[in-house]
Order: structure tokens, then C-alpha cells, then sequence
């Protein structure tokens, strides 16, 4: 995904929905309670199970989202501070090259990409540093479509399925470690900043960017928790931490912090403009805007009602378009932000 790399377009729409699978929309929405019930209450119970079962519900979550994601969004899934003067992949380009820079990486570094997706950022990185990268992803279609798109662009990158809260790596193993909207799945911030702080090696940085609830966010707030309890159903979460405990999550684990700021603070365009555009038309993400949600919308169910992508598809449209409102009404709340910004640095000692 360098500047002269155009992410190849899928043949056609069925394509691109061909491997929804009806039972697993079900048993996706089956990790999380009513939608009703969620306005009105805080199921404690669920989100339990949610914690427990981790694996299995980010696994599926992505199994269901990715095609959808990559048509929608492109190949890097996360968000980012817009200029005036940006397009969307522009921003997102500048937010990953930010990390680049705020760790000082260079050719003669081993990097961990944390959750790694279809590996957007991580091309980025090779790119743009030049650094020997390795990312870790516990979905193996994920796995096989970003091994599929190295091949195709020349990127030399390993991948690797696993769980990033236990890691196949050895301790000190990495110079340094990035992820990007990728540990708020983690059931445990703690252990998970703790994994990664045992791979990395004395004196390593790890930077970051982590989804989080503000210091706004008020538990006791019906509309505060009807957004976040929709924010996780729609993005396969169990339970979305505060930015509070996000710090205080990477002070146990042992880090020494160097800086922690909110991103979204000051940036000309909002982060979630292309979802919630203020008109119908986005320029810079067509299809998530209001006007090209409905018309995918629509084509996925004409498409679905003549079966020429498998039943469930419009479903999971659904759920990803409830995702995207609930993200946007987190955005102007200022009761969300998924530009939590992180540089720590394990010591040297």
C-alpha cells in the first residue's frame, strides 16, 4: 500500500460477499443480548460471556466483517484524523506513518504488528521504514487474504496465526511493537500490554492506538451505554475499557509511558466524517456514506433475494451499519474515541 500501490477491486459483488455463512451470523448474534434489552439495562451476564469467549466472538466477528470492510473501507481497518485537504486513504497513510516516526524505525529493526488484519498498516510500515516486520492475527482468513496481498504487491512480511494474549515469540524477541485499533478485543488490556511487553526487548518502544470511552462517558448515562453496548455488538468487543484504564493498564503491565494523548483533539475533519458525512455524498468514502449505504443496502438484499450471495449477508450488512451510527454518535458525544494514542517504552533495566 505504498503511494503508487492500488489495492486491487474485487471481479464483482457476489464475490465479494461469497463466504457469509448464515449459521455464523446467528451464532454471532447470539454472543450479545437484545438490542431492546441493551437500551434499558447493562447485562452484566453477558458480558461475561463475551470476556470468556473472546476468541471465539472476534473470530467470528471477522469471519462475517472483513469482506465487508475491505469493500467499504479499504485494506487498512482503523480510523484516523483528517486534514481539510485529505482523502481518507490519506489520513489513514499519515496515521500509520505517524507511529513510524514517533518509535524512530529503521531497516535494521524486527517489528510486531499486534492484530494485524489483511495487513494494511503493516505494508505501510515495510514501506515506509523499511523494517523487518512479523504480524500476528488469530483469523486465519485474515491471515490467508494479507499473505494473498503481500504476494501480489512483493511485501516480505511473516504472518502469523495466534493468539496475541499468549504469542509464539520469544521473550525480547522484537525492537518494537505497534497496534492498531486491534487490542480492544483483547478480554484483558492488562495481559495483553503485559505479552507484549514480554516479546519486546529492553529498552523497546510499543505505540498505539486503542479504542476507548472518554473521561465524558457516564456509566449511569441510558444514551451513554446504549452507544457503547452498540458500538460492541456491531464490532465484535466485549467490553470497551476507559481511557483511564487504558492508561493505568499499560503503567501495570510495566511500561514507562512517554506520552498519552487523544488524537481526535484538534483535527479539521472528525474521525467519523466518512460514516456520518454532513451531506448525503462522502467524497472520500463513498460507500459508508448515508447514500451509498442505502444503495448497498438495497443491492445486497436483491442480490441475497435472488441468492446470488448467501443468506445472512444482509444481516451482517445491518450490524455493520449499526456499527457505523453508533461509532459516529460515540465521535460527536465525545463519549468515544478510537484515537487513544499511546508511545511507551519498556525499560532498559
Amino acid at each position: 500500500m505504498s503511494s503508487g500501490t492500488r489495492e486491487p477491486v474485487p471481479s464483482s459483488v457476489p464475490r465479494i460477499f461469497s463466504k457469509v455463512e448464515e449459521a455464523k451470523v446467528g451464532s454471532y448474534e447470539r454472543y450479545f443480548v437484545d438490542a431492546q434489552e441493551k437500551k434499558a439495562r447493562e447485562d452484566r451476564a453477558a458480558e461475561g460471556e463475551r470476556r470468556e469467549a473472546y476468541e471465539d466472538v472476534t473470530n467470528q466477528y471477522y469471519d462475517l466483517a472483513t469482506q465487508f470492510y475491505e469493500y467499504g473501507w479499504g485494506q487498512s481497518f482503523h480510523f484516523a484524523p483528517m486534514h481539510a485537504d485529505e482523502t481518507l486513504r490519506e489520513s489513514l497513510r499519515r496515521h500509520e506513518h505517524y507511529l513510524a516516526l514517533r518509535m524512530g524505525l529503521t531497516k535494521q529493526d524486527r517489528v510486531l504488528d499486534v492484530g494485524c488484519g489483511i495487513g494494511g498498516p503493516l505494508r505501510e510500515m515495510a514501506h515506509f521504514a523499511g523494517s523487518n516486520i512479523t504480524g500476528i492475527n488469530n483469523n486465519q482468513g485474515q491471515v490467508e487474504r494479507a499473505q494473498a496481498i503481500n504476494k501480489q504487491h512483493g511485501v516480505k512480511a511473516r504472518l502469523v496465526k495466534g493468539d496475541f494474549m499468549a504469542m509464539p515469540f520469544a521473550d525480547g524477541e522484537f525492537d518494537a511493537a505497534y497496534a492498531i485499533d486491534a487490542t480492544c478485543h483483547a478480554p484483558d488490556l492488562v495481559g495483553v500490554y503485559k505479552e507484549v511487553f514480554r516479546v519486546l526487548k529492553p529498552g523497546g518502544y510499543f505505540a498505539g492506538y486503542e479504542w476507548c470511552m472518554t473521561a465524558d462517558f457516564d456509566r449511569n448515562n441510558p444514551e451513554h451505554l446504549r452507544i457503547k453496548r452498540e458500538i460492541e455488538f456491531g464490532n465484535g468487543i466485549a467490553d470497551l475499557k476507559t481511557t483511564e484504564q487504558c492508561k493505568d493498564a499499560l503503567r501495570e503491565a510495566g511500561y514507562e509511558i512517554i506520552e498519552i494523548e487523544d488524537r481526535h483533539d484538534g483535527s479539521a475533519t472528525p474521525w467519523y466524517e466518512p460514516m456520518a458525512p454532513s451531506s448525503s455524498v462522502s467524497l472520500t468514502a463513498f460507500r459508508c456514506s448515508y447514500l451509498g449505504r442505502f444503495l448497498t443496502r438495497n443491492m445486497l438484499w436483491l442480490l441475497e433475494s435472488v441468492r446470488l450471495v448467501p443468506p445472512g449477508t444482509c444481516r451482517v450488512q445491518k450490524f455493520l451499519e449499526l456499527a457505523a451510527d453508533s461509532l459516529a454518535e460515540g465521535g460527536k458525544t465525545g463519549t468515544f474515541t478510537p484515537l487513544y494514542f499511546f508511545l511507551v517504552k519498556k525499560p532498559a533495566q
